[in-house]
């Protein structure tokens, strides 16, 4: 059963952090974070625009803090969730010998009715500067993997 779950993304400032966020509004009793394939901002809050969308939709990610992903994942979470193949690719890269942890798109788990069907990457709106629709995406990748665990 999965109880512990990694959204990753590439600096963990917009997507990954978005995605716990809304993971957490919607299922407290799990055990969730976020990374980056990348080290640029660790440390360092989510990315403001994106905080503000978030608090506008009624998530809170203040607390929240950049990290970058590291072998002990694979060890300490039941599912690793990437944002887009690009990430995905980045942490098999960092996959342990012997860790049969899986990693999957998060996209994987979007609904067959939801209006992003067929879509295989969340965009970074770090650069698409999309925020509104990047937490939409997620809100609807959320759904389908909390569906998937009941």
């Amino acid at each position: 059963m999965t109880t512990s779950i990694l959204f990753v993304c590439l600096g963990n400032i917009c997507r990954s952090p978005s995605a716990e966020a809304v993971m957490r509004d919607r299922a407290p009793g799990l055990v969730l974070d976020s990374a980056g394939t990348g080290d640029w901002h660790v440390g360092e809050p989510p990315y403001g625009p994106m905080q503000q969308a978030a608090r506008g939709r009624g998530y809170d990610m203040s607390a929240l803090r950049a990290r970058q992903i590291r072998s002990q994942d694979f060890n300490d979470f039941d599912l690793i969730l990437a944002m887009d193949p690009q990430n995905l690719a980045d942490i098999e890269a960092q996959r342990p010998r012997g860790s049969v942890t899986p990693v999957k798109l998060f996209t994987d788990y979007l609904p067959a009715g939801s209006a992003f069907a067929g879509t295989c990457e969340v965009p970074d709106p770090y650069y698409t500067r999309d925020f509104d629709g990047t937490l939409a995406l997620i809100e609807d990748c959320a759904e389908g993997l909390l569906a998937s665990l009941r």
